[in-house]
C-alpha cells in the first residue's frame, strides 16, 4: 500500500495536515440519533416491556420484561468456563488496575483563613455507576476491568453491567471479569435500550447514576440523550495511536504497534512522525507484509489504507505534532522520549521507550485504556477513581468570619438586584428588637 506522507517542514503542512485529521472526525448521523431518540422514549414509556421487545427483536433472546434476565444464563456459571490461562491473565490485570488506581484515591482538605472561617472539601462516591459492555466481536473482557474496578476502587457499592448476548451467548471471560472486579447486577441487554433502562429504570432494574463503557454508534447517540438525567464518561470515538520513532527501532516492531490500533476498526487512525523517510518506507513494507496475517485484516488492511499516514520531520517538531493531533495514545520509542515528552500538552496516554507498546497499556500496566478520542484529549482525561467520585464544598462560618465576610456580600447581592440574598445577610447584622 502507498504510505500516505506529509512533510512536516512542508509550506501548508499544518491546514493540510488538520484537514486529513478532520476526515474521520465527524459525528454520526442524525438518522442514528433520531432511532436511538426514539428507542429512549419507549423504554421510558414502557419500561421492560421495551426492553425485552427490543432484546428480542436485536438479539434473539428472550427475557422476562420484569427481570430483564433470560433463563440459562447465569453470570456466575459462564464465568466457571472461562479457561484457566486467561483467569489468571484477568486476575494479575486487575490485581494491577486495582493497585494503579487506589493510587489516585483523592483526599479530603480544610483550612482556616485567619478571619473565623474554615474552608475545605470532601469527596464521596456515585451511589450507583451502569457499565455498558458491547457484545458480539466487540467483546472485551479487559474493558469490563477498566471500567469495574476504578468504580470499586472509589467506593461506589452498587455496580451493574449490561451487555448484550445476542442468541444468548455471552464471551465466559467477560462473566469471570465481571465476577473478579466486582459487579453486583448484570442484564443480558445491549443498544440504546440498555442505556434508557440504566439511566430511567425498566422492570427490576433501578437507575443508576452514571454510565460508562464504550459501544456502537446508537449507544453513543443514547448516552448523550441521558446525559444531565445521569452522568456519562464520554463519547468514545475510533480508536488512534500516533508512534513516534527514529530509525534505531526494528521496523516491524513499530508497524506491529501502529496496527495494534488500526485493526480496531475501519475508522481507527494510526500516524508516524519520523526524521527518516527511508525508515517511514520500511515501516509501511512491514506492515503490508503483517497485515494478511491478521485475523483482524480485513478492518485492519480498510482502517491503514484510509487513515494511516506518516509525518517526516525533524523529533524536535514531534511534540508539536502531537499536540494537533491529540491522540488516544502516544509511543515515545526514541532514544531520550523524556525530552519529547515535557512538551506533550495533549494525549490520552504516554508511552515512553522503545519497549513501551501501547498494546501493555490496553491489558496490564494498571494504567486505564479507556482514553479520550478524536482531539478529545485537548479537553479531557481517561477515565480514573475520579470519574467516579463527587467533590463537595464545606464551609464552617463563625460570627467573626460572618461580620468578616457581609459588607462585601450585601453590596454584591445589592448589584445583582437579589434583595433576598442581601436580606439573608443584613438580618443577622441588625441588632435585636
Amino acid at each position: 500500500m502507498t504510505m500516505r506522507r506529509f512533510d512536516a517542514n512542508a509550506p501548508g503542512f499544518t491546514e493540510a495536515f488538520a484537514q486529513f485529521l478532520s476526515l474521520r472526525r465527524a459525528q454520526g448521523s442524525e438518522d442514528i440519533h433520531a432511532s436511538a431518540a426514539a428507542t429512549v422514549r419507549d423504554v421510558r414509556s414502557r419500561g421492560g416491556e421495551a426492553v425485552a421487545a427490543f432484546t428480542e427483536k436485536f438479539d434473539r433472546l428472550r427475557i422476562d420484561a420484569d427481570s430483564l434476565q433470560a433463563d440459562g444464563l447465569d453470570l456466575e456459571k459462564l464465568a466457571a468456563k472461562c479457561p484457566q490461562g486467561v483467569r489468571e491473565a484477568l486476575d494479575f490485570a486487575a490485581k494491577r488496575i486495582e493497585a494503579y488506581h487506589k493510587q489516585q484515591r483523592p483526599a479530603d482538605h480544610s483550612y482556616e483563613d485567619g478571619h473565623g472561617l474554615e474552608l475545605g472539601w470532601r469527596w464521596t462516591a456515585v451511589d450507583a455507576v451502569g457499565v455498558y459492555v458491547p457484545g458480539g466481536r466487540a467483546s472485551y473482557p479487559s474493558s469490563v476491568l477498566m471500567n469495574v474496578v476504578p468504580a470499586r476502587a472509589a467506593g461506589v457499592q452498587r455496580i451493574v453491567m449490561v451487555a448484550p448476548a445476542p442468541g444468548g451467548d455471552l464471551n465466559p471471560a467477560v462473566a469471570y471479569a465481571a465476577m473478579r472486579a466486582g459487579v453486583t447486577e448484570f442484564y443480558p441487554i445491549g443498544g440504546a435500550q440498555a442505556v434508557a433502562a440504566l439511566a430511567y429504570g425498566a422492570g427490576r432494574l433501578k437507575s443508576v447514576d452514571k454510565i460508562v463503557g464504550p459501544g456502537n454508534a446508537w449507544v453513543a447517540a443514547a448516552k448523550r440523550i441521558v446525559f444531565g438525567d445521569v452522568g456519562i464518561d464520554t463519547i468514545a470515538g475510533p480508536s488512534e495511536i500516533t508512534v513516534v520513532a527514529d530509525n534505531q527501532n526494528d521496523p516491524a516492531w513499530i508497524a506491529a504497534d501502529l496496527l495494534s490500533q488500526a485493526e480496531h476498526d475501519p475508522l481507527a487512525q494510526s500516524i508516524l512522525i519520523t526524521d527518516d523517510a527511508g525508515y517511514a518506507e520500511r515501516v509501511w513494507a512491514a506492515a503490508a507484509a503483517q497485515i494478511p496475517h491478521l485475523s483482524t485484516s480485513r478492518a485492519t488492511e480498510e482502517s491503514w489504507r484510509n487513515f494511516a499516514a506518516a509525518v517526516i520531520g525533524p523529533l524536535s517538531m514531534a511534540a508539536g505534532i502531537v499536540n494537533q493531533i491529540a491522540p488516544e495514545h502516544v509511543e515515545l520509542a526514541v532514544g531520550d522520549p523524556d525530552a519529547i515528552a515535557k512538551d506533550i500538552r495533549h494525549s490520552g496516554a504516554i508511552f515512553l521507550g522503545r519497549w513501551a507498546p501501547e498494546a501493555l497499556g490496553d491489558y496490564v500496566t494498571g494504567s486505564n485504556h479507556v482514553l479520550p478520542t478524536s482531539g478529545a484529549a485537548r479537553f479531557a482525561s481517561g477515565l480514573s477513581v475520579l470519574d467516579f467520585m463527587k467533590r463537595t464544598s464545606v464551609q464552617r462560618i463563625s460570627e467573626a468570619g460572618f461580620r468578616y465576610l457581609a459588607p462585601a456580600a450585601e453590596a454584591l447581592a445589592a448589584c445583582e438586584g437579589l434583595p433576598a440574598h442581601g436580606l439573608s445577610v443584613s438580618i443577622r447584622r441588625r441588632k435585636p428588637e
